[in-house]
Order: structure tokens, then sequence, then C-alpha cells
């Protein structure tokens, strides 16, 4: 069969590219077309546009590249058409994916949504898209499942395909040695910086992060390069030497890291995966987010405290951002600290509910299921 994926950032390229694997395991024959990145072009198939193209976020930079934003939907919609596939997966990015899903559907082509939109969150409006415009709809949390269904949308869920990703890179994941060895890193215990992965969040939340470093002269602060940023982007932050950076090396900065900084996002899961005590620190423009605050109608914002449905890790959002907070924080969560534990204990209960490891191939074979029947 024929698949069409679009996938608008870094972790929709990681979770398309191991659903990608589990479609060419149960369809020997799978054909691929696909807005996404690296990792999805590494399984095969044909790369139309890279997520780089795609990233922006906030009310006002999105406003900043409409034009962009707009021709990014037409070359997606014209290369659809000519590939004609037998389904449409749309990964996460709602912003962009809900307008495809409309025209895939109007034009009668299948449509299957994996990784839900974050619709219970805010905006729930947009319920009514995914009960109009989709065919099937796969979650990744475990109290999606009643919700989605309460709206008579058709939901499966196989587990989260985070744990996958994990489990893969589990193997290869260096020592503390290798990793400050291949890095030029000092042999000091290290705290991870998980500034972001579009422009905007690493301006807002880099400078802040760097401050709290100098409070702690005896660990090294070591940042994740986002690969949606180039190397010449991080340049300035990085020119006098306060933090290091490891680019495109997330999982591998988790695996070596005492604990961690890190914005909200995928990459608190992640963090907690990895067992690496953390804070959450955000800091957005103050239009965007008092956009946020007015439509936003959860308690958290980070996946880890909304699935746990408590507060398992502190969020310092906005003006909560502070470098006298974050450093506070982090003095909690380091070894001997008073939060530690408890938060060590918090994750290990959290991975429990996610299930086992075979989310995306899973979740791939009921997609070749229903594609068959």
């Amino acid at each position: 069969m024929k698949y069409y994926l679009v996938a608008g950032e870094a972790s929709g390229d990681l979770h398309g590219s191991n659903l990608m694997k589990g479609l060419k395991q149960h369809d020997p024959q799978a054909e691929f077309r696909f807005f996404g990145g690296d990792l999805m072009a590494a399984v095969g198939g044909t790369l139309v546009k890279h997520y780089r193209e795609m990233a922006f976020m906030g009310f006002l930079e999105v406003v900043k590249n409409l034009r962009a934003i707009s021709r990014n939907f037409s070359d997606c919609q014209s290369d659809i058409a000519a590939f004609m596939p037998d389904v449409i997966i749309l990964i996460d990015y709602p912003g962009f994916n809900f307008r495809i899903a409309k025209w895939a559907k109007e034009r009668g082509i299948k449509v299957f949504y994996y990784i839900a939109p974050k619709v219970w969150a805010w905006k729930e409006g947009r319920v009514k898209r995914l009960q109009q415009h989709v065919d099937q709809l796969f979650t990744i949390f475990p109290f999606e499942t009643d919700y989605f269904r309460r709206f008579g949308i058709k939901v499966c869920y196989e587990g989260n395909p985070l744990v996958d990703a994990l489990d893969q890179k589990r193997k290869t994941l260096p020592t503390f040695d290798e990793f400050v060895a291949a890095n030029q890193l000092e042999k000091k215990k290290i705290v991870g910086l998980l500034a972001g992965s579009r422009k905007q969040e690493v301006e807002k939340c880099l400078p802040l992060m760097k401050q709290v470093a100098a409070r702690f002269p005896e660990y090294q602060f070591v940042v994740a390069g986002a690969p949606s940023l180039s190397r010449e982007f991080y340049a300035p932050f990085l020119s006098d030497g306060a933090v290091k950076m490891v680019y495109n090396q997330t999982y591998e900065l988790f695996s070596v890291s005492t604990a961690a900084l890190v914005t909200s996002g995928t990459a608190t899961l992640e963090a907690a995966l990895h067992r690496v005590p953390q804070a959450v620190c955000y800091r957005t423009s103050h239009i965007s987010a008092a956009i946020a605050r007015a439509f936003i109608k959860i308690k958290w914002v980070s996946l880890v405290n909304i699935i746990m449905n408590r507060e398992v890790v502190r969020e310092l959002l906005q003006y909560d951002m502070t470098v006298d907070k974050m450093a506070e924080e982090l003095e909690a969560l380091l070894p001997g600290g008073a939060k530690r534990e408890q938060v060590l204990r918090d994750y290990a209960e959290l991975m429990q509910l996610l299930g086992e490891v075979g989310s995306s191939e899973r979740t791939a074979r009921r997609m070749v299921e229903l594609l068959s029947e």
C-alpha cells in the first residue's frame, strides 16, 4: 500500500520513523512519501519537505510566517494529489495537519491521525474536526482513550512510542567516560539543559538557564542542541564558555545527566523515561503567553504531570522562570537534595502507566489491519 505521512517536528520524525519500520514489517510492499526528517528518510521512501522548514510556534511567530505556512500547505496538497496514497497518516502537528485532514477527507482519501492533538488541553472545539475528517485516531497516552470515545471518535491505544525509542537507543548509549571523551567535556557531573527545539524557545530560555550554571561550579551544564536548529544558531549562546553543547544527542545527554532543566514538551517525558530528575522551565513572548493563559484549560503543561494527574516535577513558567527559582529547584533535585528520591519513585509509577515496548509495531499492525478490511 501507499502511505503519505506528515510530521512537522523532530518528535514527529522520531515516531514517524518507528511507525514506518512497523508498517514495512506488516506490509513489505509499503511505499512512503512524507513531510518529515532525517530519521524517516533513513527508513526509506521520499522526503518531500524537512520539518525544519515548518517549525513555527506561538501566535506572533505564526503570523509573521503565514506566507511560508501557506506555501507548505500547497506543496503538501499537490504532492499528495500526485502520489494518490491509500492513506494519509498525520503525526501530531495539529495546526497544519487539521487542514490536511479536511482537504484529504473532502477528496475521499482515508485519514489516520497518529499521536492525537492535545485538544484536552486547549481548543476542545477542534474535537469536531477529528469527528468529521479523521477515520481513525491513534493515541499515545492511556487517559486519552476514554476522553476521545466520549465524542464518538474511533480510538486505538497501543502504548507510548517513546518507550520504543528509548529501548532502541539503550544498547548504544555511551558510558559517562565515553560521552565526555567524545564531546571534549570535563569529567564533572552533568546537568542537562533542554532549551527547546525552536529558535524562539531557545532565545527566551537558554540565557536564563546559563545564569543558573554559574551557581553550581561543581557541575558542568550541557545544552542539547536540537537537530531542527543549526550549530551556527547556537554559537552566540556558547561563546562565553559558560555552558557546553552536544548536537543531536539528546538521549545520550539524558543517559549521563544527574539532573536537568527542561522546557515543556516531549523532552519532559524523555527525561522521566531516562530517570533524570528535572525542573520544567519555559518562557515565551508576552503576547503568546497571554493567549495561552486564556485558552489552556489544564492544570499542568508537562506531560509527566498531566499523565500522573499530580505534580511530580515542578513547573516554572513565564514569570516564575527566574534564576533564583530554577537554582532552588535544581538544588533539591541533585544528589542529597530534598526532592530527588521522591521524583524517582514517581517516575517508576509513570513507566508502568505507559506500557511495554512495541507500541510502534503494534500501532502499525493495527493500521495495516484496518486498511485491509
